[in-house]
């Protein structure tokens, strides 16, 4: 992995752990969103690239690698923290 693709991702999983915040209204606190958008990011971009899915070395590919990633790890927690009334 190199560097600047580690950043991009990372500060892209951040970003879209905050969208997912804003827009799905999950379970978590925001800085547990970006946080968990941040390991989200870095998890979509590990799968992807250990399954040889190739999203492109250009900036697209890696914000749809971690926007893939974090809110696929938002969706997990989601379902197993239990909603907060």
């Amino acid at each position: 992995m190199e560097a600047l693709a580690i950043i991009i991702v990372l500060t892209y999983g951040a970003l879209a752990g905050w969208v997912g915040k804003l827009f799905k209204g999950n379970n978590l606190e925001l800085n547990a969103s970006v946080l968990a958008g941040i390991f989200g990011g870095l998890i979509g971009y590990v799968v992807c690239a250990a399954t040889g899915i190739n999203s492109g070395q250009d900036w697209q590919g890696y914000v749809l690698t971690a926007a893939f990633g974090a809110f696929f790890l938002l969706t997990l927690l989601n379902m197993i923290i239990p909603k907060r009334i």
